[in-house]
């Protein structure tokens, strides 16, 4: 899909043309915009995707775990695969109906037919510009999150992922994310974490006083650091949260179990053997 100029030409032109003589100021900025659409449609082609690669790592993709940022990752890339597919649809489509006028326009002999034609195969290919744009920057998002699933696949040292993996990881990620969202909601509170991360703590089986007491740890800690002119780092809320993990990594399948469920069931997953091959023994 090359990038064309002619459609914003055409429609500033068009409207040079409808404007009333008695407004000729209006010609002049008409005018201006079309010496300066070229540079200014050129710049606009950087922009057509929804968000920067900065934001799609840092505030889309915001899970804390390596498997659980693959998942979203591959999401994100689903998600752009649909839109692609939808938009290609619709782009041919459009092709195929501008196709049409144009071969209609050719036999038209009616002058106001042919300026209704005119019209119209102006409007679709206004459309079809915005399409091709928004397809362009959508096949860019996908190819970046295509290689973030590549780093983050070397990052955990596997080639392919699997629903065990997935499942296995759950209780670390949901353990952290907690704790994440509890301290962070204690910041502001003298270091008490709010009610809804309590029922979150409640619901991993993970008693609300001992997170708190870690919470308040912490805090403290930082405050130490500080007081001795030293700076806190991101990195020493990571380890934090990691360390947290670890501490109750065993508390989610406990309440779990007391109420008498399985976190996990080998026999319920995708892509992993569910029963032993027993033929040759």
């Amino acid at each position: 899909m090359e990038f064309n100029l002619s459609t914003e030409l055409a429609i500033t032109t068009t409207l040079n043309e409808a404007l009333p003589t008695a407004a000729p100021e209006y010609k002049s900025m008409l005018t201006n915009i079309a010496e300066k659409m070229p540079a200014v449609t050129q710049a606009t082609s950087n922009f057509h995707k929804s968000h920067s690669q900065f934001m799609g790592v840092t505030l889309d993709v915001t899970a804390i775990t390596p498997i659980r940022s693959i998942k979203h990752t591959l999401a994100e890339i689903d998600k752009t695969r649909s839109a692609l597919q939808e938009a290609y649809i619709n782009l041919r489509k459009k092709e195929v109906k501008l196709k049409k006028k144009q071969a209609k326009l050719l036999d038209c002999s009616d002058p106001l037919g042919r300026e209704l034609l005119e019209i119209e195969i102006l409007e679709i290919q206004g459309h079809l510009e915005g399409t091709r744009n928004a397809v362009q920057g959508a096949v860019r998002k996908m190819n970046f999150f295509t290689n973030q699933y590549d780093n983050l696949m070397k990052k955990i040292g596997k080639e392919e992922l699997s629903e065990e993996d997935y499942e296995l990881e759950e209780a670390r990620y949901h353990i952290m994310t907690c704790m994440k969202q509890a301290l962070n909601s204690a910041r502001p509170r003298q270091g008490v974490i709010d009610e809804g991360n309590m029922i979150y703590l409640f619901d991993l089986g993970i008693n609300a006083a001992q997170a708190q007491a870690e919470v308040f740890s912490y805090l403290n800690w930082e405050n130490e650091l500080v007081t001795k002119g030293k700076a806190p780092e991101h990195h020493h809320t990571v380890q934090w949260l990691e360390g947290c993990a670890d501490k109750w990594a065993g508390c989610p399948a406990a309440f779990a179990n007391s109420r008498g469920f399985d976190v996990f069931d080998p026999t319920s997953l995708a892509n992993t053997p569910q029963i032993e091959d027993k033929s040759n023994g």
